[in-house]
């Protein structure tokens, strides 16, 4: 029996369909994308820069401005405490100038009233004095005296008839009156005396009382 050799024939392609080729990039000589920058491994880039913050360099010049804003805020300190110093010896001095010479001005004016009553001293020693003269030269003199006191916020306190007040007058007795109602001044022994408005001294005065039907 003759036996039937089979022949391999060569698997055939449909139509159209072409072998399929692998690719290779290079041998074809494709453009290759931009490569990404290398990074290095474990490290990011906040790290990065926090390293560089930190580094030595960084961290002299932090302490040499450091140092130097330190030094000039010193100074100032030191400035404004030496002129501290000098106001506070300046206003000691002042005020020491204004304790011993505060009277100052009053004393000016007080002298020209001492003059006056040096003239009408001289001139009541002299045997022929005119005596209303005198009289007239020492009123004015005491007006001469009065105003330097009142520029000088001092004021008499003179409450002839006027309703008794303790805050400025010194009662010394009571006389019963019936011709002015109760607790008025009815004779002012002692003048007082206020300055700016502070009492000096009271006004020594009498007052009115309410008079008994007996002495009516």
């Amino acid at each position: 029996m003759v036996q039937e050799q089979q022949t391999e024939r060569p698997e055939q392609k449909p139509e159209g369909e072409s072998e399929s080729v692998p690719y290779d990039a290079k041998a074809t000589g494709a453009e290759e994308g931009p490569e990404a920058p290398e990074v290095e491994e474990g490290v990011t880039s906040e790290e990065a820069a926090t390293e560089e913050e930190h580094s030595p360099e960084r961290l002299t010049a932090l302490l040499e401005d450091a140092r130097a804003k330190a030094d000039e805020t010193w100074d100032q300190l030191l400035r404004v405490r030496a002129e501290m110093e000098n106001l506070k010896r300046r206003q000691a001095i002042e005020l020491e100038k204004a304790h011993k010479f505060a009277l100052d001005g009053f004393v000016r004016e007080l002298l020209q009233v001492r003059d006056s009553l040096e003239l009408g001293h001289n001139a009541a020693l002299d045997e022929g004095a005119d005596v209303a003269k005198l009289r007239e030269g020492t009123e004015l003199t005491l007006k001469l005296l009065t105003d330097v006191m009142a520029k000088f916020g001092v004021e008499q306190v003179d409450p002839q008839g006027e309703p008794f007040n303790p805050e400025f007058h010194q009662a010394m007795t009571m006389q019963p009156r019936d011709d002015v109602p109760p607790n008025t001044v009815v004779t002012v022994v002692q003048k007082g005396y206020v300055l700016n408005g502070r009492l000096v001294r009271p006004a020594m005065v009498i007052v009115s009382a309410a008079a008994t039907p007996e002495q009516t």
